[in-house]
């Protein structure tokens, strides 16, 4: 059984046990309602909280318009990139392009529940969307104070697991929707004059949805400050790692272990496996030679005596291609090892890097690529022609759609070291230079999609598993130790969680805030034209469930289309 399996497994108990308890009554003895398997944990505490919070009310009101424009343009942005999605999916099938089924397409990945998404990990996420749900929904019921409007209640909405968070207001005072009784309650409770309620007004209402994207954004805006500032004190301890080590060879011997970082061989500092490979292919067997490694941040030496060996060819592991990519179109497969493109050797991933940041859209080039890494690698030549760079608009270099990451690229028999070169300084400078490009789209592309496309097209969750042996703290963080990549894993969830849940509630799409409040603007405006009346109200809400069902409809094809262009 796979993890995905358990976690349905454990999903389907957990809703056996709320179908008994609520059948039991069991739950609303404690102010619990289930909706299916999703639970509605309610509490009256915190209203004391809420009141001191909600005294300073010129500043809370002065935070909510703000939100109001930041709400529209994220309204805009966002439905515009659903059509844009769509237009994209419509004319891909048109020309028989549409991607195959992938993991961005699962409607589990499509939520941001932990566990259950394969970009989230499950502890990270969790804090990052407690903390998000905290701040959105303590936003809401804080403006309900500083408006007049009661809270009823707040709490979390739970299905194995928290997916969402409420402030529940009084719904006929903010929306103006009157809570019916059934009849026995009218029967038993007489009829007497009741105190009419404050109803809000269209500003305070808009004030009260829009605290709560607002928040949303200024706590990513916080966590993404703060993130990128303590990223300037992480160092980059090497870019090549020791990927295996060949048994009962002289490295196993002296205890040299995979997944340390190799930084030099004697007195000459390693910067890439080209440098370790040349040096190595010198020795004869019976040398001694000292290591410098790094082990999980403790640097070592090691000597070890040499033995008769060679090496595997040099050159840059194809680790994935790009779809849709011009190498993908010329053929290039993963595993093969590039060694030359045009009259260039390349054997280091220094060399590739340096050879396309020369080229541009439209060159075409002769690209050589062994077949595989055996003595008798069979020599392959591919004619490309480079697109545009997609990751940065304001660039003329060529893209070729070749992925590399750490992995076996060559072994020095003599040693008997397996060496992988990963581009970690690369890495953590075009991480660190991300501020720099939000003055343009790319920049906001690039933050908003990190943990689903990365850097290079595999994603970047973090500072978690090999990726923590490139890097350790420096300057002022170095008593931290490792506590610094559990820093920057959290504050780094918790600004994309926030950044993500404020967007998403932008949607002009009810029941989302930005629902509510594109109705809003939509009656104010057409009341402009035609007048305060019913029939501005009517023609409101139609046009909001119109858009609601058109956005449903988008997430539902987005979903389907890559299956349905396979036949299922």
């Amino acid at each position: 059984m796979n993890y995905f399996n358990l976690i349905i497994f454990a999903f389907l108990l957990y809703w056996l046990l709320v179908m008994f308890l609520d059948r039991r009554g069991i739950l609303s003895r404690y102010n619990i309602t289930a909706y299916g398997p999703v639970l509605m944990l309610r509490t009256q505490k915190g209203q004391r909280f809420l009141d001191r919070l909600a005294v300073h009310k010129s500043f809370w009101r002065v935070f909510s318009r703000i939100g109001l424009p930041a709400m529209l343009i994220g309204m805009l942005v966002m439905f515009i990139m659903i059509l844009y999605v769509d237009y994209s999916l419509i004319m891909s099938f048109q020309k028989h392009t549409v991607p195959p089924p992938g993991k961005f397409n699962e409607p589990r990945n499509i939520f941001l529940i932990p566990g259950i998404n394969e970009y989230i990990p499950l502890g990270y996420g969790i804090i990052a969307l407690i903390v998000t749900l905290v701040v959105h929904e303590f936003s809401h019921a804080i403006l309900c104070k500083v408006e007049g409007i009661k809270v009823k209640s707040m709490g979390i909405l739970l299905a194995l697991l928290p997916i969402g968070g409420f402030a529940e207001p009084d719904e006929e005072q903010l929306l103006g929707k009157k809570e019916e009784k059934d009849e026995a309650e009218k029967e038993i409770i007489p009829a007497e004059p009741a105190e009419p309620k404050k109803l809000a007004t269209r500003s305070e209402r808009l004030r009260v949805l829009t605290a709560g994207v607002m928040a949303n954004f200024v706590t990513a805006f916080v966590a993404f400050i703060l993130f990128f500032s303590i990223l300037g004190s992480l160092s980059p301890v090497g870019d090549v790692m020791v990927t295996g080590v060949v048994s009962g060879s002289p490295a196993e011997q002296a205890g040299i272990k995979q997944n340390m970082i190799l930084t030099g061989i004697d007195d000459i500092q390693i910067n890439n496996s080209h440098d370790f490979l040349s040096y190595a292919s010198t020795l004869g067997p019976g040398k001694n030679v000292t290591l410098t490694l790094v082990d999980q941040g403790m640097k070592r030496n090691i000597s070890i005596v040499t033995v008769k060996g060679n090496e595997t060819p040099e050159g840059v592991k194809v680790f994935n291609i790009v779809q849709g990519s011009p190498a993908e179109t010329a053929g290039i497969k993963p595993d093969m090892i590039l060694v030359r493109i045009n009259n260039t050797e390349i054997k280091t991933l220094d060399d590739f890097v340096t050879f396309m940041n020369s080229t541009y859209a439209g060159q075409k080039l002769d690209v050589y690529l062994l077949s595989n890494t055996s003595a008798n690698a069979t020599s392959l030549v591919f004619n490309v022609e480079l697109a545009k760079y997609p990751y940065e608009t304001d660039t003329k270099k060529g893209f070729l759609g070749i992925s590399y990451a750490p992995g076996e690229s060559a072994t020095s028999y003599s040693t008997g070291i397996t060496i992988g070169q990963f581009p970690a300084k690369t890495y953590l400078h075009v991480l660190k230079s991300i501020p720099s490009l939000l003055n343009g789209i790319s920049g906001w592309l690039l933050l908003f999609s990190l943990p689903i496309f990365g850097l290079s097209g595999e994603g970047f969750p973090g500072f978690t598993g090999l990726i923590t042996n490139f890097y350790e703290p420096a300057g002022w963080a170095v008593p931290l130790g490792a506590g610094i990549f559990v820093i920057l894993n959290i504050l780094m969830w918790i600004g994309w969680m926030n950044f993500y849940v404020g967007l998403f509630n932008c949607l002009p799409a009810i029941p989302l805030d930005g629902g509510h409040v594109f109705r809003d603007v939509m009656t104010s405006s057409l009341s402009r034209i035609m007048g305060d009346g019913e029939k501005v109200e009517r023609l409101s809400n139609v046009i909001a469930v119109l858009f609601a069902v058109l956005i449903l409809m988008s997430f539902v094809f987005v979903m389907v289309a890559p299956y349905a262009a396979q036949g299922f």
